[in-house]
């Protein structure tokens, strides 16, 4: 996993952004800017990594996808796919790309697809959105929305509070949505749905769609990405049913009970 620091990744952007700007002469209007924020965290197994990365790949080769992307005023996209781990540990796997049509589609699912994960110790979901908020932050895209797509298997357990970055990302108009995956549930967290609801997802029509068997994977990834990209209606969000509300520290909690050789200079 490449690890790269959030202030040197926010130097680099700009400056990427700036040298962009001077090339184009103004912003690129889209309709959305995503960012993919996969896990590959150690909990994730190797069915879960194949089951995401080929989900993706199909997802955006859709032509459904690639329709929801020309269906709005300025009928193309930016989208980036960004795999992560521990709170140092995010890994940009392709970069910004414009998807106005089938073969941009196609050309960013093939190289999604020829590059293998990485997995990384630790799950800090709070770097994964912090991460990808300043991907939206300083790039050449002018967006009408701005999104970040977070799947996972585990609650956060480095970093800073989860809610902290869910909260910054939302106060720079940036929404926050969520793919549990519980093909294998997590002991710490089993309601891991709920603690998404609750902790994760934030903004504007924010929703989480969870996938509960691996068979559900691929189709659960092509209708959230439909979804987000088209903008869904209150009708299509898939929200946890009311219940307890989630404790949003339950992965630091249960890190503190083992000792830190485990996850050797993640906080550094």
């Amino acid at each position: 996993m490449r690890r790269i620091g959030i202030l040197a990744l926010l130097a680099s952007a700009v400056l990427g952004a700036a040298a962009q700007g001077a090339e184009s002469g103004k912003p690129i209007a889209v309709d959305l800017a995503l960012v993919i924020a996969v896990d590959v965290s150690r909990s994730m197994d190797a069915e879960e990594f194949r089951l995401q990365r080929d989900g993706y790949v199909a997802a955006i080769r859709d032509p459904d996808f690639v329709a929801a992307a020309m269906s709005g005023g300025e009928r193309r996209i930016a989208l980036t796919y960004v795999e992560w781990s521990g709170q140092i540990a995010q890994k940009i796997v392709v970069p910004w790309r414009l998807i106005d049509g089938a073969d941009a589609a196609e050309a960013f699912a093939a190289a999604l697809e020829g590059e293998p994960p990485e997995s990384g110790r630790g799950t800090s979901i709070s770097g994964a959105i912090t991460f990808s908020a300043v991907l939206l932050e300083a790039n050449r895209y002018a967006a009408s929305r701005r999104a970040i797509d977070v799947s996972g298997d585990g609650p956060n357990n480095y970093g800073q509070p989860v809610t902290r970055a869910r909260d910054n990302a939302v106060a720079r108009g940036i929404v926050v949505n969520g793919l549990p995956i519980l093909i294998r549930p997590s002991p710490i967290v089993p309601d891991i749905v709920r603690y998404y609801s609750d902790c994760v997802i934030g903004g504007p029509g924010a929703f989480v769609l969870p996938v509960r068997k691996a068979e559900e994977f691929a189709d659960a990834i092509r209708r959230k990405l439909i979804l987000e990209v088209a903008g869904a209606p209150a009708a299509q969000l898939f929200l946890a049913a009311a219940g307890t509300s989630a404790d949003c520290l339950v992965g630091e909690r249960a890190r503190r009970r083992y000792s830190d050789p485990y996850f050797p200079g993640l906080d550094r």
